[in-house]
């Protein structure tokens, strides 16, 4: 009895001994990992691309008044309606003559004066203190007169038309603001032809904007039609909160198809440079982030290398980084369940 039991012991501890000795088998996690994968690749290149940039728009006319005399008054006549074409010089408002008329007949007193003035002074009659006190307030005079005719009939400063109308014949015009932009208007008039925007482009591109540049323009409105203008004004300056600056651009109208307040986009040809396009397949994001990366073949393993995008033409996407080199051995097909460090193997 104690012998079968001396023996037994003895026979547990062998067994525990052999399990102990015997290799571990590995974690089926390593084995997924060390698992080769079969991948095709592309060699990137360079390949000459337009660069151009695109920014929204809201139309603006070229020359906008909101005509209006400097005093209030009573409004005689407007020969103008909302829509009208008008040319330079075109009589749009008559005021209230009453104040003009007065202006002018204190004028003829006062050159009467004057001139009596002027025979006195030369025998000693009047000083030379009144005399040049009768010259100013007559000078005064007729300098209000003409502020007051420039306000009795009112003229178009330029051809264009008229898109703001706010009185009536007979009203009392107060100068009070009554228009959405806060400001006093009996009459709003447009020039449409050439129209205009301005848009803010990134500083970075400062150095590439020229006057003169051409453009092209498009609207949802008129989809299949494009408008070429050109940059006719560079503000000379960076705003300090959006690193931007602002840009004008001048669109011939003459059809007046396009219109104040429409919405537009604008594209700007910066010239050709040579750019590194892939497949935009390759193109992975990282999950739970903005990031973009691809995979690159490098004897054998595969390498994640984090890209930005730049411009897309058709199925290709432009990447960006210094840490890609012409020649390296792009992975397009079989990239999407690699990880950094998997082994890989050229697919024939």
């Amino acid at each position: 009895m104690k012998t079968r039991t001396i023996f037994s012991i003895t026979l547990i501890l062998v067994l525990g001994l052999l399990f102990s000795c015997s290799p571990k088998q590995k974690n089926s996690d390593t084995v997924t990992e060390e698992r080769l994968r079969f991948v095709k690749v592309a060699e990137l290149s360079e390949q000459t691309i337009v660069r151009d940039i695109d920014y929204p728009a809201n139309l603006l006319a070229e020359n906008e008044v909101y005509l209006a005399p400097s005093t209030p008054g009573r409004i005689m006549k407007i020969h103008a309606e909302i829509g009208d074409k008008v040319a330079t010089g075109k009589l749009l408002i008559e005021m209230d003559p009453t104040q003009l008329n007065t202006a002018e007949i204190q004028l003829m007193n006062l050159q009467k004066d004057m001139k009596r003035l002027d025979t006195l002074i030369q025998y000693g009659g009047v000083s030379q203190q009144q005399y040049d006190q009768m010259k100013t307030q007559l000078n005064v005079t007729k300098a209000n007169i003409d502020l007051l005719r420039s306000n009795i009939n009112m003229e178009a400063p330029f051809s264009g038309t008229i898109t703001g109308k706010y009185f009536e014949n007979g009203e009392l015009y107060s100068g009070a603001p009554n228009t959405q932009v806060g400001k006093a208007a009996i009459l709003i008039i447009q020039q449409t032809n050439p129209i205009k925007a301005v848009i803010s482009i990134q500083e970075k591109y400062y150095p590439k904007i020229k006057l003169g540049m051409n453009v092209t323009l498009t609207t949802d409105i008129f989809a299949d039609q494009t408008f070429d203008g050109k940059i006719s004004l560079i503000y000379p300056t960076i705003n300090a909160t959006t690193k931007t600056f602002d840009v004008e651009i001048t669109v011939p109208n003459a059809t007046q198809t396009l219109k104040p307040g429409m919405y537009a986009r604008i594209n700007i040809k910066l010239g050709e440079e040579t750019a590194i396009l892939v497949p935009s397949s390759a193109v992975l994001q990282q999950l739970g982030t903005n990031l973009r990366y691809v995979m690159l073949y490098d004897n054998g393993i595969a390498r994640k290398i984090l890209v930005e995008e730049g411009k897309r033409i058709n199925d290709k996407t432009e990447i960006i980084s210094d840490k890609l080199h012409l020649g390296d051995k792009l992975i397009v097909i079989g990239h999407s369940s690699l990880e950094e460090g998997f082994k890989v193997k050229i697919a024939e």
